[in-house]
């Protein structure tokens, strides 16, 4: 970063090139002409835990409060295909999310709620498939078409294998299976964002804002390879891409990195897919603050951090918005720190005055450098992946691991040595800290959640039910889309678990090679 900001810092910068007008090519200033003025970035709360009643009872007291879309959290045992009764789920389950075994599951999920009424976001990648067809089923029994269903799958399996590890197959039979979900939607769900490309995990392993950028972009190159070598053309699926970043504590860094990724995502879909429809080029994006931030030391500081990054996320031009609660380092949230967490969201938009202009600091000597220097280093990045063969084969050889090591090794580094200041942890800190509410989950509720599982095999027609599951297996030794398949399964009540294991017995399980 340089040490003084001037007019100078913005001579490389040329108006109609590298900004535009927002709402245009490249779309720097924002996709939309008018941004917050015509209509406020979605409030989309990240919720889910225990049983889906308990879950169902969170979102309508968040819809209640404001929320203008939902977003679920799931289980672990939920994320890599295991039903709670497995015996690799025990003390997992409804722990970091909501425990969904079935269709019966995810239909109490959304009890009372119109699917037709609400967008929904679901952070779900190796299992997408199943969870997708499962609001599908439920979407069925409400009576609902698939056309006004609106909502996000994040279905992003390739930053499994970089950052977060819930992965169960290869990532061939996994691209595979991203590429049958845009295919699919693209025809029978039209407005359904088919893949929410994350960074977020990324900087949580520790990356650094240009790694963030870089790594997620390289994904998205990597999905658009896969699915125009699935036979799509770039502009029947790339419209429904989307993308999901974090806020950090660097105001104006990240600023400048929602507003470089976006500008460099519009020069590669024109440049290098020869993308035609502008909505190919747009960078769509939600934003979540910074989990990896928040302190477990004097807690309420992390309402200060939060408002930061939430923020920073607004006057980076993000399409929905999901604020951490104060307590996320202690627990699952509780109702008040939840709620605190949204009121966050609702002073930045009513009383802050910053969604009144569209990309307000732009010009500023400082955010079109920080701009500059981000997209160029990411750039740089790219032509790395490039050169080794692209990204699939980058995360083969261990390259983005290693580079994401290093750079959380040297962020902790200096930590230690007090060159980097975390307030309550290396300094300011305080003699005895206040205790805070936290959120526990009853052990009885995994107990419950097993017998559920175990009474739907018992109740459903077992014979419907297995020639699913076999039609499904069959299916996956061909080029069939599997999505179908699959939704034909768990119509038929099979449970996620196992789906997965049918799937499982034809592609196998990835096991992950040491990086060092």
């Amino acid at each position: 970063m340089p040490v003084d900001f001037n007019p100078s810092n913005t001579d490389r910068v040329d108006y109609e090139d590298d900004l535009g007008a927002p709402g245009q090519f490249p779309y720097t200033r924002g996709i939309y002409p008018n941004m917050y003025r015509g209509r406020l970035w979605t409030m989309r709360q990240y919720a889910g835990y225990a049983t889906a009643e308990e879950s169902n009872a969170r979102y309508k007291y968040l819809l209640s409060q404001g929320t203008t879309g939902l977003s679920v959290a799931f289980d672990l045992p939920t994320q890599i295909g295991l039903d709670s009764d497995d015996p690799l789920a025990a003390g997992e389950v409804g722990k970091v999310g909501v425990a969904i075994d079935s269709l019966d599951d995810m239909r109490r999920l959304f009890e009372d709620i119109p699917l037709d009424q609400v967008s929904t976001s679901m952070t779900i990648n190796a299992t997408a498939a199943i969870l997708l067809s499962l609001y599908l089923a439920v979407a069925r029994k409400q009576n609902i078409s698939f056309n006004k269903l609106r909502g996000t799958l994040q279905n992003d399996i390739l930053k499994e294998y970089i950052a977060r590890g819930t992965y169960i197959y290869p990532p061939a039979p996994s691209l595979r299976l991203v590429t049958d979900i845009f295919s699919y939607c693209a025809d029978e769900v039209p407005n359904w964002n088919t893949i929410s490309i994350s960074g977020y995990h990324i900087r949580e392993a520790g990356s650094t804002a240009v790694q963030e950028v870089a790594f997620t972009l390289a994904d998205g190159i990597a999905y658009v390879d896969a699915a125009i070598a699935a036979g799509l053309t770039v502009d029947e699926f790339a419209p429904r891409i989307s993308f999901f970043f974090n806020a950090h504590n660097n105001l104006l860094e990240e600023i400048a990195k929602f507003r470089a990724a976006r500008r460099l995502w519009a020069r590669i879909m024109r440049e290098r897919f020869n993308a035609q429809d502008p909505r190919s080029m747009m960078l769509r994006f939600h934003t979540q603050t910074a989990g990896s931030s928040l302190t477990a030391q004097q807690p309420e500081v992390n309402v200060v951090r939060t408002t930061i990054q939430a923020l920073a996320a607004v006057l980076g031009g993000t399409q929905s918005l999901h604020t951490n609660s104060m307590d996320e380092a202690l627990a699952l949230p509780t109702e008040a720190a939840a709620r605190l967490a949204l009121r966050t969201q609702q002073v930045i938009a009513f009383e802050s005055g910053v969604a009144d202009t569209t990309d307000p600091l732009a010009g500023s000597y400082a955010i079109e450098q920080l701009t500059n220097e981000v997209e160029e280093a990411a750039a740089e990045y790219l032509q790395k992946i490039d050169g080794l063969g692209g990204m699939l084969r980058a995360i083969e050889k261990g390259y983005v691991q290693r580079e994401i090591q290093e750079a959380a090794y040297r962020y902790q580094k200096a930590i230690e040595s007090n060159d980097a200041v975390v307030v309550g942890v290396n300094r300011f800190q305080v003699e005895s800290e206040q205790q805070v509410q936290t959120l526990r989950i009853d052990p009885a509720r995994e107990r419950e959640q097993i017998e559920r599982v175990r009474a739907v095999r018992q109740t459903r027609n077992p014979k419907v039910a297995l020639k699913a599951l076999e039609k499904l297996q069959q299916a996956a030794t061909t080029a069939e889309n599997l999505v179908p398949r699959i939704l034909e399964c768990v119509e038929a009540h099979a449970t996620v678990g196992e789906i997965s294991y049918r799937l499982r017995k034809v592609w196998g399980e990835y096991r992950e090679t040491s990086t060092v």
